[in-house]
């Protein structure tokens, strides 16, 4: 029971000291935009409150609808994103159409 005190002692040190030791932290400038279509309002309210659009834009090319109706369930089930459970059909829709691969040219 001796350890209780010095430990509590220790914590409430810690919780003083926390707002010294706290970095601040700017993000950088925007400098995409999520393209227009269906769904693009969905993404804006919902996935740019913890992406930036750099970031949604830039996901890798041609993955399935079903690869991002997983990750849209994944934001909401492991890190709590406020997508209600109505909506990630049509954003997994928007996710798929904005980073579709580009058609492939033809062999000649």
């Amino acid at each position: 029971m001796a350890r209780a005190p010095a430990l509590f002692t220790a914590l409430l040190v810690l919780a003083a000291a926390a707002p010294a030791l706290a970095a601040t932290y700017t993000p950088p400038r925007e400098t995409a935009a999520l393209p227009p279509g269906p769904g693009a309002d969905k993404a804006r309210l919902y996935c740019l409150v913890c992406h930036s659009a750099d970031y949604v834009t830039t996901q890798p090319p041609g993955m399935p609808g079903a690869f991002w109706e997983a990750s849209v369930v994944k934001m909401v089930r492991v890190y709590g994103a406020p997508i209600p459970e109505t909506e990630t059909k049509a954003l997994a829709a928007y996710l798929t159409a904005i980073t579709a691969a580009p058609p492939k040219a033809p062999v000649r």
